[in-house]
């Protein structure tokens, strides 16, 4: 079975026994993670719903990429920069692929609690809805509008006489 995974804004094409070098994840050498990003999954040539699947990973290492070069230049104005750069990356070995995600109790506790308090939140507009409207109306302080007085436009500007 194959998954395609997103980490570190790419995407890799993984399979168990796998090992690739992805941006760096927290952790040292021997941690095991899950991969929970998977936008397609399949065995062969069918494809498997991605609900409730992730792909397990052990770290390898903790490496740096190849050392890139990054070399600035204009011609004729003497300016020359050069700087260097390399990737901090970490080493996965793929050891399952679909692996169901481990749902805690807590969770379904909370979305069994979720309709109860979606109730509640309803209720809510309706008692306040129920106050007569001459109630509100006498609360509410009327508005007083002053007379503001708009500044006067500029006069255009009188012409020189050559």
């Amino acid at each position: 079975m194959f998954a395609i995974v997103r980490t570190g804004g790419k995407q890799y094409r993984v399979a168990a026994g796998d090992k690739i070098a992805v941006e760096k994840l927290p952790g040292v050498a021997g941690d095991k993670l899950s991969l929970d990003d998977i936008l397609l999954a399949g065995e062969g040539g069918a494809i498997t719903d991605t609900n409730g699947l992730s792909v397990s990973a052990e770290i390898i290492a903790q490496e740096r990429g190849e050392k890139i070069i990054v070399f600035k230049k204009k011609r004729r104005h003497n300016y020359r920069r050069k700087q260097g750069h390399r990737q901090s990356l970490t080493l996965l070995r793929i050891l399952a692929v679909g692996a169901a995600k481990a749902a805690a109790p807590e969770k379904a506790a909370a979305k069994a609690a979720a309709p109860e308090k979606a109730a509640a939140k309803a209720a809510a507009p309706e008692k306040a809805a129920a106050k007569p409207a001459a109630v509100k109306a006498e609360a509410a302080p009327e508005k007083v509008t002053a007379s503001v007085k708009k500044p006067a436009a500029k006069k255009p500007a009188a012409k020189k006489a050559d």
